[in-house]
């Protein structure tokens, strides 16, 4: 059996919206070895179809000379969660869309994948996950900046306990932070 390992990019206010802020603080060694570490565990990736419809023209076009993430990326299965999209094997070789939310379908992907499922980004579907007790790793990139508005992956009202299971510094300032379900 598997696990869901989700990484998201966010600010201290909590914002993971399209992150481009994470730009001005650039992609040092330490924090590629980080991700890579997330994505070398892993056997397939869980996307929701907004991050699906950003990551694949950014990714389909990439090699490992541009980015050493990009056969990760492009040669591992991709299941896409939508109720509206039909084709994404078209639009990102191995890449299956896979129908909208059902906590028993993801759950039955995550006992069939050997190594596990990678999430980035995808808030809206990680927020279901999480309700749902799927998440076994909680990977949080906080960035040290507040943005004030934007989508935030725990909305007003929501209240989703979790055991801190790891922290990490980084060299740009980045608090990589673990959390893993709730001990209970």
């Amino acid at each position: 059996m598997g696990a869901i390992k989700v990484h998201e990019f966010t600010t201290v206010d909590g914002v993971v919206d399209a992150p481009m802020w994470t730009m001005d603080y650039g992609f040092p060694d330490d924090l590629a070895a980080s991700i890579g570490t997330l994505t070398g565990s892993s056997t397939g990736i869980l996307l929701g179809r907004n991050t699906f419809e950003m990551f694949a023209p950014a990714w389909s076009t990439r090699t490992a000379e541009d980015d050493e993430g990009a056969p990760f990326f492009n040669d591992t299965g991709k299941y896409v969660v939508s109720s509206t999209m039909t084709d994404a094997e078209s639009v990102w070789r191995n890449s299956t869309v896979i129908g909208g939310y059902s906590a028993d379908r993801i759950r039955a992907l995550k006992d069939e994948s050997d190594g596990g499922l990678y999430v980035s980004g995808s808030a809206t579907l990680v927020r279901a996950l999480l309700a749902d007790g799927l998440v076994d790793e909680l990977h949080l990139y906080v960035y040290p900046l507040a943005v004030g508005t934007g989508i935030r992956l725990f909305p007003e009202g929501t209240s989703q306990p979790l055991t801190l299971v790891g922290v990490e510094g980084l060299s740009n300032g980045v608090a990589h932070l673990t959390y893993g379900p709730a001990a209970g």
